[in-house]
């Protein structure tokens, strides 16, 4: 490693409750400054949890930009294998198909898995890290992952598609883990 380079940093996860989650995040631009280092921060705190993907606004950053790897699902998905992406100010154009069910879980709301319908496939637009833009379809998990992370940027969680009756059944537990009360594995940043 050369003097100019830094080790990446694992940087604490924000927990459900801090309203950063809850706002709509803002574009940035070419400039932003030490993005490059934001990026590798990002992606290392994310493997540290063991988590396949995360969004600027779960280290407290209230930006357009969120990274996934869905390298861990590609056993079950071999076209997976290798997909990790950098995805800033992105634009989803277009969601597809009938919507489908899958289980899924969040960095910021660890112990806490529902199932969440969403449609199968989408067309997005975004710059990659060399702020080069792109636009690109994906279906099935890489789709939903994506979908996941833009939500992020848009002030949503995964509950927040749950039905009010399932919400409410989750509502100590969500107390819960804003004030810190839950056993996880990975630095946490809690708001109570």
């Amino acid at each position: 490693m050369s003097e100019t380079e830094t080790k990446a940093k694992i940087l604490p996860i924000v927990a459900y409750g801090d309203p950063v989650l809850k706002k709509v995040a803002e574009e940035i631009d070419d400039d932003y400054p030490d993005l490059p280092e934001l990026v590798d921060n990002m992606f290392e705190t994310m493997y540290n949890a063991s988590g396949v993907g995360l969004a600027a606004p779960q280290i407290g950053k209230s930006i357009r930009l969120f990274i996934v790897d869905a390298t861990p699902f590609c056993e079950e998905h071999p076209e997976l294998d290798g997909f990790t992406k950098v995805f800033i100010n992105p634009i989803i154009l277009e969601e597809s198909g009938k919507r489908w069910d899958f289980n899924e879980g969040c960095l910021s709301i660890p112990g806490i898995r529902e199932d969440v319908a969403r449609k199968p496939e989408i067309t997005i637009e975004y710059y990659d890290e060399n702020w080069e833009l792109r636009e690109e379809t994906y279906d099935g998990i890489a789709a939903r992952i994506i979908q996941h992370e833009y939500d992020h940027i848009e002030g949503v969680l995964f509950t927040d598609h749950l039905p009010a009756l399932k919400r409410r059944m989750l509502k100590g537990r969500l107390n819960d883990i804003s004030k810190g009360i839950v056993d996880v594995e990975y630095r946490m940043r809690f708001p109570k």
